[in-house]
């Protein structure tokens, strides 16, 4: 599926979204790194036209590199999604990790109930570019 430019920036504001309500994993493991919360932010102002793609992918790396830091495996994967959200302005396609990095910080039913908000809170014409269809055999 193509994007056109209003689909991308709305999926990158919900990537955003679902990095966001993560972001405190991180922080109680690095209260003092900022890369993350500025990924999400980075990710927000792309959606918004604010800042450059190359701004995004910047932000991007950082949370990535913040990730390798974190010694701690949900923080590592909150930083990811971090990360994903703001590469979403370079390529759609991170969106998906994004929301897969988000869940991966919690266990059991939060990470149901994760899932199913993600799933709601994404405009139902962006839901098979997120969830492709299952392959049926």
């Amino acid at each position: 599926m193509t994007l056109d430019e209003p689909d991308h920036r709305a999926l990158a504001g919900w990537a955003a979204d679902c990095a966001a309500r993560v972001l405190p994993t991180f922080e109680r493991h690095r209260p003092q790194d900022y890369r993350t919360r500025d990924a999400v932010e980075a990710a927000r102002a792309w959606a918004q036209g604010k800042i450059t793609v190359s701004e995004a992918r910047a932000a991007a790396f950082a949370a990535h590199a913040a990730a390798r830091d974190a010694g701690h495996p949900a923080a590592r994967s909150a930083a990811h999604a971090a990360g994903h959200a703001a590469a979403t302005a370079h390529v759609a396609d991170h969106a998906r990790h994004a929301a897969t990095y988000a869940a991966a910080c919690v266990q059991g039913d939060a990470a149901v109930r994760e899932r199913e908000q993600q799933y709601q809170e994404l405009p139902e014409h962006l839901r098979s570019v997120v969830y492709p269809a299952p392959v049926r055999r």
